[in-house]
Formats: C-alpha cells, sequence, structure tokens
C-alpha cells in the first residue's frame, strides 16, 4: 500500500513542475538553414518560440559596416514560423561579409548571423520583374522586354546585339509562347539561368529579330 507521504511528494512534485512551466520565461530562437550564402540565393530561417501571444516579432538585419535595416514586424503564428525572403542576394545591394539578424519576441532578444561570399553566380535583377510583369500584361513591347535585358541585366548572362532606336524599339517580335516562361520566372518556377537562356536562343536563333532581319533570313 503506498504511504500517504509518497503521494504527497508525487503531487507536489507535479503540481511544481506546472508552477516552473507556468513561471518560465518565454524563449526565442532563431534556426538558419545555412550559414554561408551566395549572390543569387535566398535568405532562410525560422523563428522559434515557447509562446504565441499574438504579438508580432520584430526583427533587424545588420552588416558588418554597421548598417542596420528598419524595424521588420513579423507575426508569429506557429511555434516554429519559416521566414523564407522575396528576393535573393545581389552583387549591386550587398557587399560581402557578414550579416546579423537580431530578432525581438516578448521582451527576448537573440541574434543569429551568416557570411555572404563571392561566386560566379550571376541572377537577373530584381529591377527586371516589373518589366517582365508589364510585358506580360501587354503594356511593354516586345523590344521594350529586350532593352530591359539589355541595360538592367548583367551583360554576362546575356548577349544583346541590337541597337534600339525610338523608331524600331517597337518593331522587335518575340514569339507569343515565351509569355508564358516569363510568367513562370516572375511565380519563381522557372529559373534565372532558364529564362535568360531561352531568350537568348531566340537572339542566336535570329527569332527574336527586327522584320527587315526576318526578310532577309528568307
Amino acid at each position: 500500500m503506498i504511504s500517504k507521504k509518497i503521494i504527497f511528494f508525487i503531487i507536489l512534485i507535479g503540481s511544481t513542475a506546472v508552477v516552473a512551466s507556468a513561471n518560465a520565461e518565454p524563449t526565442v530562437t532563431i534556426i538558419m538553414e545555412k550559414t554561408t550564402y551566395t549572390y543569387c540565393e535566398k535568405l532562410v530561417y525560422s523563428i522559434e518560440v515557447s509562446e504565441i501571444t499574438g504579438e508580432h516579432a520584430i526583427i533587424h538585419i545588420r552588416d558588418g559596416a554597421g548598417g542596420k535595416s528598419s524595424a521588420i514586424p513579423i507575426p508569429i503564428e506557429k511555434l516554429s514560423n519559416p521566414i523564407p525572403s522575396l528576393h535573393a542576394f545581389e552583387k549591386d545591394i550587398f557587399p560581402l561579409g557578414k550579416y546579423f539578424i537580431d530578432v525581438e519576441y516578448l521582451g527576448m532578444q537573440t541574434t543569429a548571423e551568416f557570411t555572404l561570399i563571392d561566386s560566379n553566380n550571376m541572377c537577373i535583377s530584381e529591377a527586371m520583374q516589373p518589366v517582365v510583369v508589364r510585358w506580360i500584361n501587354g503594356e511593354f513591347t516586345d523590344g521594350m522586354l529586350i532593352s530591359g535585358f539589355q541595360n538592367i541585366v548583367d551583360k554576362k548572362l546575356i548577349d544583346i546585339p541590337f541597337e534600339f532606336t525610338e523608331k524600331n524599339i517597337d518593331s522587335l517580335h518575340i514569339p507569343e509562347w515565351v509569355k508564358s516562361v516569363g510568367k513562370g520566372w516572375v511565380m519563381g518556377i522557372i529559373s534565372d539561368q532558364m529564362f535568360v537562356q531561352n531568350i537568348q536562343y531566340l537572339i542566336d536563333e535570329k527569332i527574336n529579330s527586327f522584320p527587315i532581319d526576318r526578310e532577309n533570313e528568307i
């Protein structure tokens, strides 16, 4: 038969655990997908918390030179909250070196770091996305799209031999099916490399050309 003293200790231990859990400070942790990134990659990490209260976490991203982003409020709806970046690292925007992610939640603060290193990766600048979207929607002509590639995208990534003028920019023709490739790129289904390869192929094969060029080919 279990004595009353043993039963008392069992109850005491159980109730003590409940009190300790109730009084425990909330925790917040940053889980990095990886700690080294290169250009054209997107930052991915998760914020893990011990409590969900409806409050937002506040994020700042700092570089090694002391530059700091504005406060970014992130809704915390689960114990583990993935935070994928919408934009890739670009050479013109992000210098190489160490970066820090500061997270504040329920008065608790934590920091994680990652390093951006050089690589041979080349990608289409984010500045091209609105150009492609307007081209898909019929607001920009085919010539405006290719001119955008010529002026915005690194020349090591795509070679465009055309010389555009006000007179010929609206006469360039791109096959209609290429818009499905552009849509796939905007949606993130098609990679930068695949999109550029399609455009470069059309240029090299003179499928993307001015009317006079197509007549000469015939």
